[in-house]
């Protein structure tokens, strides 16, 4: 199997000059990996990193696009402390994407950036949540139409672990596998989902496949244990960027991460005949959105 990681060697946020190569890599579905791109935390940020720091009744730390934290436990101070400390990976990571890939960034959506203080191995979940099983993300409430989910995450694991993925094939190969056994889509139950407001929005054909194909890479055991696949070790200190609604992936351990998403309007791609959208409308023969 050729590996799905292209390494990058920088250990600056600002004023790495995108490469042809690596954006066909990262439109392509591969991680874009940077071994000596590392947060640096503030000494009294450094307190932060424990699991209590998580509001019990939320999955992660968040802070939104205006600037509101979510998530968090703690007082006044470490809840300002906090928010400093993830609007400033914010920042990188936005000064990152925008040398890499610049003219992603008029067509970028900004989504809230995480703090997952939370081990991996020890979260208790359903099958179809469960990120330990390979998957492609797809949002089963918020219909996106194509819209790209563009990921930056790095480890900030005092204790130097590592977060281990499992990285799987090209996405052309997973749908071509599941495509056939996906249930078709049926237009007045899109609209019932949106009646009852389970999804948001009128649900797509293109968001119906891509949950298709999520739920059934989770669901199908042997393939998880069969598929062409590797294991990545993120060491801390380690940045990654992904399109997470394209490379097939799951997360199998690890505690302490920093994650910015970020949304890009379809069509923006360098290449959008590589995108999932793309993809998925050549293989079915016929448009996924707008009709």
């Amino acid at each position: 199997m050729v590996s799905q990681v292209v390494r990058i060697e920088t250990t600056q946020w600002q004023g790495l000059q995108g490469n042809p190569a690596w954006t066909t890599a990262v439109e392509g579905g591969q991680v874009l990996f940077f071994p000596q791109l590392a947060f640096a935390l503030l000494p009294e940020e450094k307190t932060y990193l424990r699991p209590d720091i998580r509001d019990p009744g939320a999955r992660n730390i968040s802070l939104d696009a205006q600037g509101r934290l979510k998530g968090a436990a703690g007082d006044a101070a470490t809840q300002a402390g906090l928010a400093a400390m993830v609007g400033r990976f914010r920042e990188q990571a936005m000064a990152l994407v925008s040398g890499l890939l610049p003219d992603y960034v008029p067509a970028l959506r900004l989504a809230p950036t995480s703090f997952r203080p939370m081990q991996v191995e020890s979260r208790v979940q359903s099958w179809r949540a469960d990120d330990r099983r390979l998957h492609v993300d797809a949002f089963p409430s918020r219909p996106n139409y194509g819209e790209r989910i563009l990921r930056v995450f790095t480890n900030v694991n005092p204790e130097g672990r590592p977060r281990v993925w499992r990285l799987g094939e090209p996405f052309e190969t997973v749908a071509r596998n599941f495509l056939p056994k996906a249930k078709p889509y049926v237009r007045w139950q899109a609209h019932a989902l949106q009646a009852l407001h389970v999804t948001k929005s009128l649900r797509s054909e293109y968001d119906h496949l891509m949950l298709q194909l999520h739920d059934g890479m989770k669901r199908d055991l042997a393939y998880q244990k069969e598929a062409t696949q590797e294991t990545v070790p993120f060491p801390a200190g380690s940045t990654w960027i992904c399109f997470s609604d394209q490379a097939s992936h799951a997360v199998m351990s690890g505690q302490y991460m920093l994650e910015q998403t970020l949304h890009l309007a379809p069509g923006h791609e360098y290449d959008p005949a590589a995108s999932p959208l793309a993809i998925l409308a050549r293989l079915t023969g016929r448009p996924l959105v707008g009709v």
